[in-house]
């Protein structure tokens, strides 16, 4: 029987993200300090725990048949991989940042200057799109000290929430790539393996659709029942059940998390009452 080998990350928050989500699509394996890889219990696949940097070339090579890893890793390293699923977590961007009492004054800030980064892939493209001649230093770790020690004019790094930006007198100029965690998969899968995968995806994209929708109910009069639909609409268009109250009625819907409070206040308005608000664990389109 074909197993699909996985690759996540071994350490860090994209791992537990990786790990989290394996989990709640019911997948269950053994995820110790020390272990490197592992199989699946109850669902027929393998867990590699790798350096984020090496999963495009092991997915290439078929060591592994999918990962899971930043955007950011993907067009680094540029492997013949596909991106099949966008996953919505470990969000960030690849940014500029220059000493924060320099004035920036466009990308031809950095003609002729240094530059230090882990992506000096992505940076050069970067300033070849811009007809900027810029000298990259490549460095592993510790960018946002670069500037301060006189190795580099700025820097290319990752920024979640620019504080250790701050932290270390350097303020963010220009954004160059906007990345989440994704699936990247080898092109030549195996038709046994492409099944399970499209089992995993199944699962994945459930736990996905849950996360950004809520669960309503409520309460409301007969009268204000068309007004309320027409603000939650539902997959299809919401549930409507009749209340021991007469005249009164129970309407249950679905919406977007991003929607959330927008439509709470409309709901009101329109006259709801008794609202209330469920976590979806999953949901199945």
């Amino acid at each position: 029987m074909s197993v699909l080998k996985i690759a996540i990350q071994k350490s860090g928050r994209l791992s537990e993200n990786s790990k989290k989500l394996l989990e709640e699509c019911g997948i269950k394996f053994y995820s110790g300090i020390s272990v490197l890889k592992t199989t699946a219990s109850n669902f027929p696949v393998e867990v590699l725990f790798l350096r984020d940097d090496d999963i495009p070339q092991y997915v290439e090579q078929q060591v592994a048949d999918i990962g899971i890893l930043g955007e950011n890793m993907v067009f680094e390293k540029n492997k013949d991989v596909d991106i099949i699923e966008k996953l919505g977590f470990a969000n960030c961007r690849l940014s500029l940042a220059i000493p924060k009492e320099e004035k920036y004054t466009g990308p031809h800030y950095f003609m002729n200057k240094k530059v230090a980064t882990s992506y000096p892939k992505i940076l050069s493209d970067f300033f070849l799109r811009n007809n900027i001649t810029a000298e990259i230093e490549e460095i592993s770790g510790s960018v946002e000290i670069a500037p301060g020690i006189g190795l580099a004019d700025g820097i290319c790094d990752i920024v979640s929430s620019g504080s250790t930006l701050l932290t270390n007198g350097l303020h963010e100029v220009e954004t160059i790539l906007k990345s989440q965690a994704v699936i990247i998969g080898n092109k030549n899968l195996i038709a046994e393996k492409q099944e399970i995968l499209a089992k995993l995806l199944f699962r994945i994209r459930s736990v996905i659709n849950a996360k950004e929708n809520k669960y309503i109910l409520l309460n409301a009069p007969e009268s204000a029942v068309e007004k309320i639909c027409s603000i939650l609409p539902g997959m299809k268009s919401p549930s409507i059940l009749p209340l021991v109250n007469k005249g009164w009625c129970s309407i249950h819907s679905v919406v977007k998390e991003d929607q959330f409070w927008d439509r709470i206040d409309q709901l009101r308005e329109a006259g709801a009452e008794g609202i209330l608000v469920i976590p979806i664990e999953k949901m199945i389109l």
